[in-house]
């Protein structure tokens, strides 16, 4: 389809403004309003429902006391804190670790990732800006270029950046010293980052995974938030369906409240928790569509494994890299998948979860070698 200049003109909106302006009147004033109360609803959830505090912050127990323990000895010392690196699954909280952090220690937090520092000056900029103390937290630093690394190595150990002014034979290199900071790093692979940076952390956490309980006053606090009243059983169900990780039950609890609303009397029950979960295709065990369909396609044509990610990617439409960092975490967690030497294989688990009868030769997850 060939669209002319004028077409173009005729449908593009002028001056930055939306679609909103081809509605009538009427329609327009309402979807303006509708715009504004919803840009300020999400703007003012995602400020509150992060905790400021470690006293809010719920689950991750032992990380906490060890965190609180060196802040306070930081304090006393009246030295920046260690360089810190929390790694594990998405959506566990490692971002507002850092700001809850920043908040105990009592400084500002800048916060990039590092896809975004593409370009040297990127990384010297940042480095250049910030004040005595202050935290620079990045997230997957694992995606670090290796010249924003190189950078990094200097400013880490001696708080100081090397630059070089001229041109050929007039090349000059200088130390510029940086104020001292703290660095907090943050990614799903650890092992991605190389043994140069990653050493140079002075404190290394690994996020587990969260227990039903802990997700449960974690969806009760956010129902709080929202306004929303939620009883234990309603609150129970999505923490069970939120594989283990608060990003989710956070994102569950809004869309059961929707439910609420509109099939119930404003309350999420169990059954109205159970019947928004359920329009979602989320299953008893936490388990979406792509997940189901990563286990069945095993089960179904690779008679249960062991099959290569790279197939497996190319099967689903989907990336390696979302395969390995969104749906193996939580599904070997649970037991319904395992990684072996020869590709992914399920476990008896998945069998009986998506019903599938188990076949005679199965053993511990895995078929024979010759089978």
């Amino acid at each position: 389809m060939i669209i002319s200049d004028d077409d173009s003109k005729k449908n593009t909106p002028k001056n930055g403004e939306s679609n909103i302006q081809k509605l009538p009147p009427k329609s327009k004033a309402r979807a303006k309003d509708l715009e504004a109360v919803s840009n300020e609803f999400d703007e003012t959830y995602e400020k509150t429902i992060r905790p400021k505090s470690f006293n809010e912050y719920i689950g991750q127990t032992s990380l906490k006391e060890t965190l609180k323990i060196s802040i306070e000895a930081a304090k006393r010392r009246n030295v920046p804190l260690d360089h810190l690196l929390f790694y594990g699954p998405p959506g566990l909280g490692k971002t507002t670790l850092a700001g809850i952090i920043a908040e105990e220690y009592g400084v500002d937090i800048k916060i990039t990732s590092a896809p975004a520092l593409e370009r040297p000056r990127d990384i010297i900029g940042i480095l250049m800006s910030l004040k005595g103390g202050e935290i620079l937290f990045i997230d997957e630093i694992h995606r670090l270029n290796k010249v924003a690394e190189e950078i990094l190595y200097p400013a880490m150990e001696d708080f100081s950046l090397d630059l070089t002014t001229g041109k050929s034979q007039t090349v000059k290199t200088m130390r510029v010293p940086v104020q001292k900071f703290t660095l907090i790093g943050a990614t799903t692979k650890a092992g991605a980052l190389s043994g140069p940076l990653r050493d140079r952390f002075g404190i290394i956490h690994r996020l587990e995974f969260y227990k039903p309980e802990e997700l449960q006053q974690i969806v009760k606090r956010s129902a709080k938030i929202l306004n929303v009243e939620i009883d234990e059983n309603g609150a129970l169900e999505i923490a069970l369906r939120s594989r283990a990780t608060p990003r989710i039950a956070n994102r569950l609890i809004k869309r059961a409240s929707d439910y609420a609303i509109v099939k119930g009397d404003g309350k999420i029950t169990k059954e109205i928790a159970n019947l928004a979960l359920n329009n979602l295709n989320i299953d008893d065990f936490g388990l979406d569509n792509t997940d189901r369909a990563l286990l069945k396609l095993i089960i179904e044509k690779y008679s249960g494994g062991p099959v290569g990610i790279e197939t497996l990617a190319v099967a689903l439409g989907e990336d390696i890299r979302t395969i390995e960092d969104v749906y193996e975490p939580y599904l070997l967690q649970s037991g319904l998948l395992m990684r072996t030497l020869r590709g992914r294989t399920v476990t008896k688990s998945a069998y009986k979860h998506l019903g599938y009868d188990i076949p005679g030769n199965f053993n511990n997850g895995q078929l024979g070698l010759f089978e």
